[in-house]
């Protein structure tokens, strides 16, 4: 517990009326979009980084720990407070602080929520890709903090392929500046690579510098039918094959379809193996191209119909089918572990083959999506957490799934991050000499382990 000194100093750093103490209010903070649930000792929310800086240096000196946090939207128990604490809601801090059209550069702070820069920077005929399907309600700084990915990731890469620039407060309660405006720096070790995707464990992200291209010219959206799934993870080696980088390139198998249109009512194939939700931009006589290449490959990797949005509503109905997904599968059973495992694109078949037949050994439901065009697969697995049998199946299956991953050249996660629900299974990818190497990282950044403790290593 924290002592009644300190959060009576902690209120003086934020106010009064930035500080949540009574358990109704601190509850709220102790969940995410994991089945896992822990309560802080209290939540501060900051509105400056001097703010966040003192009560980093208040628990160095007192030694509890914290936890920075967006929206609460992660899928690996990365903002859960496991060891207690005080929970850093960095909410207040939502500020566009520029866009910069002639250098193409936002300045956020963390808490802006990511659609809000997309809007703002459109408007002004620019581009921020990466789109996680949270994008409506998660914050930039936890995108930044868990690596963000999302459909368009495909063709434009994820979170970290667009930050060019923060700056963070260190374990200790001192600020780091690192990049900025410049296109180019190589300027010592990558201290923005080293933060983005480090799950708050290492610093606390004050300010953001975002990378903007400018905006696509036209869209043309794209769902393609087919009777059976390998016949559509074929299809994705054929496109990718050709040399077609559409924008996106997503996957849906018959249960997540199944799920949706009895969540939605979008008019989705009930009766398909599984559908492909593909889209291309650019210059409107390079998308007609490509869009009729994209609608040859398919009907030849065995499609049966190929869909072609023809309107804006038709396009956006086609998105909010993907987008209901996390949603809509939890009409099976009420507990959804979701996985982000990511394959190279050409091992998608083995590894869906893989998945089931996992599914089947431990008779569990799983409904298998995801970003089929990176290799970034969502099997998840629809479960019941008050059945003790049910989740030791699960996750004798889970650790199988990720082993499956790895020696097909993959990775544990591709845009979740590892937080609480991946650390036991951390070493199948990095082996011990990688997992030292993190972990002495983590230790000679953070020796008091006072930034979100807990989180990506095991027990440590």
């Amino acid at each position: 517990m924290i002592p009644p000194s300190v959060i009576k100093e902690i209120t003086r750093v934020v106010g009064e009326d930035n500080i949540f103490v009574s358990l109704e209010e601190r509850m709220c903070y102790g969940y995410d979009s994991t089945p896992d649930a822990f309560v802080p000792d209290m939540v501060a929310r900051p509105g400056s980084t001097e703010e966040i800086q003192a009560i980093v240096r208040l628990a160095n000196t007192h030694l509890f720990p914290i936890v920075p946090r967006g929206a609460g939207t992660g899928l690996s128990g990365g903002s859960l407070p496991v060891k207690n604490g005080v929970v850093l809601d960095l909410t207040r801090m939502n500020r566009i602080l520029e866009i910069d059209e002639e250098n193409l550069v936002a300045v956020v702070e963390p808490g802006v929520v990511t659609y809000a820069i997309q809007q703002e920077v459109e408007r002004r005929g620019l581009f921020y890709p990466p789109d996680p399907a949270s994008l409506k309600t998660s914050t930039i700084g936890g995108n930044v903090a868990e690596c963000a990915g999302g459909p368009r990731a495909f063709k434009y890469g994820v979170t970290r392929d667009y930050v060019i620039g923060l700056e963070v407060v260190t374990p200790r309660g001192d600020l780091v500046k690192t990049g900025g405006k410049t296109v180019k720096s190589v300027t010592g070790y990558d201290l923005i690579r080293l933060y983005t995707g480090s799950e708050g464990t290492l610093g606390v992200i004050t300010r953001i510098y975002l990378r903007l291209i400018p905006k696509p010219q036209s869209i043309k959206t794209m769902m393609a039918v087919f009777p059976q799934l390998d016949d559509a993870t074929r299809t994705v080696t054929l496109i990718v094959r050709r040399g077609i980088i559409p924008v996106t390139l997503e996957l849906m198998d018959d249960r997540t379809i199944q799920c949706v249109e009895s969540y939605r009512h979008l008019g989705l194939p009930l009766d398909a193996g599984a559908v492909l939700i593909i889209e291309v931009d650019g210059a409107p006589e390079l998308i007609e191209a490509q869009s009729g290449q994209i609608m040859d490959l398919c009907r030849e990797g065995g499609a049966r119909e190929v869909r072609v949005a023809a309107s804006e509503q038709e396009r956006d109905d086609i998105w909010a089918a993907r987008r209901a997904v996390s949603a809509a599968v939890v009409q099976i059973k009420p507990t959804k572990i979701s996985e982000d495992i990511s394959v190279p694109r050409s091992q998608i078949p083995n590894m869906v083959r893989k998945l089931r037949e996992i599914a089947e050994r431990y008779s569990l439901n799983l409904v298998i999506f995801g970003h089929a065009g990176d290799g970034n697969l969502h099997p998840n697995i629809l479960c019941d957490q008050r059945d003790r049998e049910e989740m030791e199946r699960v996750e004798k299956a889970v650790g199988e799934l990720f082993q499956a991953a790895v020696e097909l050249g993959g990775a544990l996660s591709g845009e979740h991050g590892i937080g609480t629900m991946k650390a036991p299974y951390l070493k199948l990818e990095t082996g011990e000499a990688g997992y030292a190497v993190m972990l002495a990282l983590k230790q000679a950044l953070d020796p008091n382990n006072i930034l979100n403790p807990g989180k990506i290593f095991r027990g440590e």
